[in-house]
């Protein structure tokens, strides 16, 4: 085989699930090389975000780098509420127990002020070992050798082997897939989340929200303003602005039809939100991504060879009920992907790190989170056409309508119960028909009218950073039908059926004379969520190093 450069170690992937690895493993003084495909790390990153520091965790991000909290977070969230909507009507729960429930702390993140300064951090240690971190590179995939995983090979560099590869290339993991360790196949496994960054200064988020200059606070929205789509919404507060967004399941997104900006739109200007938003709403960034879903996804062997998945493109993001949790889990899994090298390293027996990490996450906790048993056993009985209409006619019955009014404010105890977070089915049952009809019983009538215009779709992307990379496209659509594609042109969230300015456009052409719907594309305006390959029949792969979207505030 050709001699290429070699390291002990090489991360892919600056997010936080890189950055643990990294760090645990320049503290065990191996040699590592990180690369990230983004002209800064944090540029390609996208999250809610919230990142937790449990107390069960083997380890959090400032066990890793202690001044963190400090120098790049946002704001501590010290309440967190959840409220079921219908209409006008609201009924809010105080579910800040469960927030807190195995919780160290919370913070408010965003992905480009954060990422960028663990990149910083991760740099410095990593240079101490004969490594470092190398921005806009690209790791298109495995270098083999006798069919043995042994390397990446990339866009802008010539091919590097390594005794451990850590893919934390987030949830579009080209790693992963070429590894054949995870797949885009099913929809019904992964989430898409939509987010708006909206400018706010600390003195009036103080007096909007009723808190310090030292506290934050978490909305979470559920009910019918978003339809029949399962999911629901955000807000949190930031140092000196909101994220607020909308989370579905991506099966939901397609069956519905629907629109994500237009869903984000619609909490955007719901009247609960009026008096928190004013008149004076100014959007400063919007963004997407997928999301997987744990539950389904999170892989209980994520290894091939030397090569192990951290993060997201481990499927670990947990989302039970109303409690979403991923960023936690990519730093514990970074952390224990590096020890277990450190310690087959120093047993001469590097083969064994995919199995040893393997066993780390069973034995420290973390697949029991991601794959909760209360869920699949809730799965079994409640993830069924008959058994969801009975329990969804049940609700909305006089008689399901009065055991909710007798239940009252034991309700708000029952969703604060961790047990049954976990157990939540994906149904429409506990994201639009319970919330609704809670808000229908319980509810007060929102009197205040919103004043907030969202921007257009068409303002939305143009205000957003990007280089194109000319003459070679990401994207490429393998089946132009509207059958075979024709689900992106609205789960896409940069396109729209009434749009022609997006990624995925329907158009009618004349074929042997006959009218026929097809799909186009223009990857351009895309903002690399990867929902697209799920969706429709696509070759999707990230663009080069530096090119593409790049995100101010992720």
């Amino acid at each position: 085989m050709t001699e290429y450069e070699h390291y002990e170690a090489v991360v892919v992937g600056a997010g936080p699930g890189g950055a643990a690895a990294a760090a645990v493993l320049a503290r065990n003084g191996i040699e590592t090389l990180v690369l990230e495909r983004g002209v800064d790390a944090g540029s390609k990153n996208v999250s809610g975000g919230l990142l937790y520091a449990e107390e069960s965790a083997p380890y959090t991000i400032d066990d890793l780098f202690p001044d963190f909290r400090e120098e790049a977070a946002e704001r501590p969230i010290t309440e967190y509420h959840l409220h079921n909507i219908a209409g006008k009507k609201v009924k809010s729960f105080d579910i800040t127990d469960l927030h807190e429930h195995d919780t160290e702390w919370s913070d408010a993140v965003l992905r480009r002020k954060m990422d960028s300064w663990l990149a910083g951090r991760v740099h410095e240690m990593t240079r101490e070992t004969g490594g470092g971190l190398l921005t806009g590179v690209r790791v298109n995939g495995l270098l083999r050798e006798k069919g043995k995983i042994v390397g990446v090979t990339c866009d802008e560099l010539d091919p590097i082997t390594a005794d451990l590869i850590v893919a934390a290339d987030g949830v579009n993991s080209e790693l992963a897939r070429q590894a054949g360790l995870m797949d885009w196949d099913e929809p019904e496994e992964w989430f898409q989340g939509v987010k708006a960054v909206a400018e706010m200064p600390a003195d009036v988020i103080a007096e909007r929200f009723d808190i310090s200059e030292n506290e934050g606070i978490a909305h979470l929205f559920s009910g019918n303003l978003f339809g029949n789509v399962r999911g629901g919404g955000f807000l949190y507060t930031n140092q000196e602005s909101l994220s607020i967004g909308t989370v579905f399941h991506l099966d939901s997104l397609m069956e519905e039809r629907a629109e994500p900006h237009q869903l984000l739109d619609n909490l955007l200007t719901h009247p609960l939100l009026a008096d928190w938003l004013g008149n004076d709403y100014t959007e400063l960034e919007y963004s997407a991504k997928l999301v997987p879903d744990s539950k389904k996804v999170a892989h209980t062997s994520p290894f091939k060879d030397n090569l192990v998945l951290v993060g997201d493109a481990a499927g670990q993001m947990q989302a039970q009920g109303p409690i979403i949790k991923g960023m936690n889990h990519a730093v514990t899994a970074g952390a224990l992907a590096a020890e277990a090298f450190a310690e087959a390293r120093a047993r001469g027996d590097i083969e064994a790190v995919g199995q040893r990490y393997t066993d780390k996450l069973y034995d420290e906790g973390v697949m029991k989170k991601l794959r909760p048993r209360g869920y699949q056993v809730a799965r079994r009985v409640g993830e069924n056409g008959p058994a969801e209409g009975i329990l969804d006619g049940l609700l909305t019955s006089p008689v399901g309508r009065l055991g909710v009014r007798a239940l009252g404010g034991r309700l708000e105890k029952l969703y604060s119960a961790p047990s049954l977070s976990m157990m939540v089915p994906d149904t429409q049952t506990p994201y639009v028909t319970l919330p609704t009809v809670i808000a229908e019983e319980l509810g007060t009538r929102i009197s205040t009218e919103s004043e907030v215009t969202p921007p257009s779709l068409a303002d939305r992307i143009g205000n957003l950073t990007y280089d194109t990379d000319v003459g070679n496209p990401h994207i490429k659509l393998l089946d132009n039908s509207l059958e075979a594609s024709g689900a992106a042109v609205t789960a896409c969230p940069v396109s729209a059926m009434d749009f022609g300015g997006g990624c995925y456009r329907e158009e009618t052409i004349m074929v042997d004379g006959k009218e026929e719907r097809i799909v186009s594309l223009d990857t351009q305006p895309c903002v690399e969520c990867g929902t697209c390959a799920v969706v429709a029949e696509t070759k999707w792969e990230h663009p080069r190093g530096e090119k593409g979207v790049e995100f101010k505030w992720g």
